[in-house]
């Protein structure tokens, strides 16, 4: 069985603006081909595929005091 590598992870907060202008960018990349993640010495670049697999889950989570926290996570596989 293979071992899986963590290339990269980031968590940030921003408002919706900037998000938006981030997955803005990331679609950039990803119809040009080539994904560049992170920046100065942890930049890492990762070329796809011409054929990718689009993952896409949306979950809602009761917080009680907080009422429901909503998650959406984007997997793209190649």
């Amino acid at each position: 069985m293979s071992k899986k590598v963590h290339l990269f992870k980031r968590k940030e907060s921003m408002n919706r603006p900037n998000l938006s202008s981030y997955l803005h960018q990331l679609a950039e990349s990803v119809a040009q081909g080539n994904i560049l993640l992170g920046q100065d010495e942890e930049a890492i670049s990762l070329a796809l595929s011409d054929t990718l697999t689009l993952e896409i889950e949306a979950e809602g989570q009761d917080k009680k005091r907080k009422g429901v926290q909503h998650s959406l996570e984007l997997e793209i596989k190649w």
